[in-house]
């Protein structure tokens, strides 16, 4: 007769496409009952939007259904988004599932674009998503995201204004676009734990956290503040570029915060008359990096002039245009970082 171990073991032939992970190693099988020939469980995907959610489904039954003895499955799908944070780690941001950073080793490769599509993205999926503004120097993110809307507050607590269904704070509600500002290390350490500890942000699956480039005190105090449940590296092509992005990532694992991978953006400019690729700044840097470094390579952003655009007009190309070839470059990049953050939760379980 046919018992739950058999059906386990079964299961650890089905990888995750994208992750390359077994469903039963990444959490995904939960109430799994066998009551005589009878098998019904949960299969709990990682996004609520899984773009890959009927492969996995059919996958899952096939394997289940070549073990000796099964006559039928009773299989409900649904998401559970893990949370990377354990019960024991603070009072701080405790209704925050998931604090993602995202960084870069130097300015100008695009990192806050990203930061700004991937909250919106993951948004969109059915998640529940804020987004910090961290880049003390050069908070774009208000600007991008099309809030002018200042927080509101309760208490000493800021309640952060909310658009495109994602929650936003920054420092760029506090001071005029011209203003510069000239602040030493501990100042800008000051300002960004605030940020993290002075803000309701309620109930989140995901905290986006839009790091200033390079390997500052900001990087530093985020670390150190709240428990991150992963960066995300965000270079372009050129080795100039990918050399300082491998700083910023050895600065991580330094502070033993967990890479979910690397983010290529710029890689390559699409023809609109005839879709031929040109790689403007060198091709394939960003997948030969995070293969060197061992680290997950989440995808390639090309340039596209909507991006550029949409981001101007406070309207972000995941929102404006879902079904865009634009969004979808933000989209699977999303469902990749939402894996690799099940992952780290279940290594975080064990």
């Amino acid at each position: 007769m046919v018992n739950s171990e058999q059906v386990l073991d079964a299961l650890r032939g089905v990888k995750d496409p994208e992750l390359q992970r077994d469903v039963v190693s990444l959490g995904m099988i939960e109430d799994l009952r066998v009551d005589g020939g009878l098998v019904s469980f949960t299969l709990n995907l990682t996004t609520p939007a899984c773009p890959l959610r009927a492969e996995m489904e059919a996958n899952v039954k096939a394997a289940i259904r070549a073990v000796p003895g099964v006559v039928d499955i009773k299989m409900k799908t649904s998401a559970h988004i893990p949370a990377t944070r354990l019960p024991d780690q603070g009072e701080v941001m405790r209704g925050v599932k998931n604090i993602i950073a995202v960084a870069s080793g130097k300015g100008g490769v695009g990192k806050t674009t990203v930061a700004v599509n991937l909250a919106v993205s993951l948004a969109a999926s059915g998640a529940r998503v804020g987004l910090l503004d961290a880049d003390i120097y050069g908070p774009t993110v208000p600007v991008m995201m099309g809030v002018r809307e200042r927080p509101g507050a309760v208490g000493n607590m800021m309640v952060p204004p909310a658009a495109h269904g994602v929650k936003v704070i920054s420092l760029g509600f506090f001071y005029k676009d011209e203003t510069p500002l000239v602040w030493r290390g501990p100042m800008v350490a000051g300002a960004v734990k605030q940020l993290l500890t002075q803000v309701e942000w309620g109930d989140l699956d995901y905290l986006i956290v839009d790091l200033p480039p390079g390997t500052g005190d900001a990087s530093l105090t985020l670390a150190q503040t709240v428990p991150l449940g992963g960066v995300v590296i965000v270079t372009t092509p050129q080795e100039a570029s990918l050399n300082i992005a491998t700083k910023a990532l050895a600065m991580f694992r330094k502070l033993n915060v967990p890479i979910l991978g690397i983010v290529e953006n710029m890689s390559y400019f699409s023809c609109p008359r005839c879709g031929e690729k040109t790689y403007i700044f060198s091709e394939g840097g960003g997948r030969k990096a995070a293969k060197a470094l061992d680290a997950q390579f989440l995808g390639e952003i090309p340039i596209y002039p909507l991006i550029r655009e949409q981001s101007d007009a406070g309207t972000p190309v995941s929102a404006s245009s879902p079904g865009s070839p634009e969004s979808a470059a933000f989209k699977d990049i999303a469902f990749r970082v939402a894996g690799m953050v099940s992952i780290v939760a279940y290594e975080n379980s064990k």
